[in-house]
């Protein structure tokens, strides 16, 4: 699964937006990343690994990597 589904999913399970999380991005954690480079940086998964992080921690979800069995 693409990390823009993901994401996607994860925003519209917490009732927020792009833009209310580009906005909380900048205001919380500094990162002043608009919802325009947001959206690109997800369409073209280029997006960082700590900016996911950042927007999981906002999102309220931790990254959990699990050994496959």
């Amino acid at each position: 699964m693409k990390i823009l589904a993901i994401l996607k999913y994860l925003i519209a399970q917490e009732a927020t937006t792009m833009t209310k999380i580009a906005e909380r991005l900048l205001v919380e954690k500094n990162r002043n990343l608009s919802m325009n480079n947001l959206s690109r940086k997800l369409r073209t998964e280029t997006i960082k690994y700590v900016e996911v992080a950042e927007i999981a921690d906002l999102l309220g979800y931790d990254i959990k990597f699990v050994k496959r069995k």
